[in-house]
């Protein structure tokens, strides 16, 4: 079996050894790296190559922000999951408009935690709902061609968008829908493309905005 190799990015020292305790005892996971600050961060990046990185937003030095783009340049595949202190509406949106596939905030439960990074080390968003809903309220409105783009997905892309908004992960969707796993990651890819978005988790974030994140039966 494949570990999911995670860098883990705290300043917090007791923070950080407490959630590379909890992180090593998964038979599916391998710490690869620990840091205490996006410097750090990007260094470890570069060296050890994680799958995922588990990356704080307050960091001496050099912030979380500042760091998820950096981390992004040296590899477009690395999959960033923000734990944090904080769930700003505004800080939430920039994180993932700049790359990272979820967020979380450091009170999360172990076993969510755990989850969440499955997922992002599948590619899935994670995000909880009531920092979604939060981010929602104050997202800015869709430029001049954002509706619009709406009209363009089919009807099994919309279909797709509304279970993506409900968290569902491409092979639930698939049973949903009763198709085919890889067809369903053909109408994710059109999504992103006829939306302008660049993950998943902009793409449920979206769906929400605009009310479809509602049951397609």
């Amino acid at each position: 079996m494949n570990k999911i190799r995670i860098l883990v990015v705290e300043d917090q020292h007791i923070v950080r050894e407490g959630m590379v305790a909890i992180l090593s005892l998964q038979p599916d996971m391998e710490i690869v790296g620990e840091a205490e600050n996006g410097i750090q961060a990007v260094e470890l990046a570069r060296k050890t190559k994680p799958d995922v990185i588990l990356l704080d937003m307050v960091m001496p030095l050099q912030d979380g922000l500042t760091t998820i783009p950096k981390l992004k340049e040296i590899s477009p595949a690395f999959r960033i999951l923000v734990l944090s202190s904080f769930a700003q509406s505004s800080q939430v949106y920039q994180a993932i408009k700049t790359g990272a596939l979820g967020y979380l905030l450091k009170d999360t439960p172990r076993a969510q935690l755990l989850q969440a990074i499955r997922e992002v080390a599948r590619g899935q968003a994670s995000i909880q709902p009531s920092i979604a809903m939060k981010v929602i309220s104050d997202f800015e409105k869709p430029n001049a061609g954002g509706d619009l783009a709406n009209e363009h997905l089919t009807q099994r892309e919309m279909e797709t968008l509304k279970l993506i908004a409900r968290g569902l992960s491409n092979q639930e969707i698939a049973l949903a829908m009763v198709v085919n796993e890889r067809t369903i990651a053909k109408y994710v890819s059109s999504i992103l493309n006829k939306l302008h978005l660049a993950n998943r988790t902009q793409a449920a974030l979206y769906a929400l905005r605009e009310g479809l994140a509602v049951s397609t039966n």
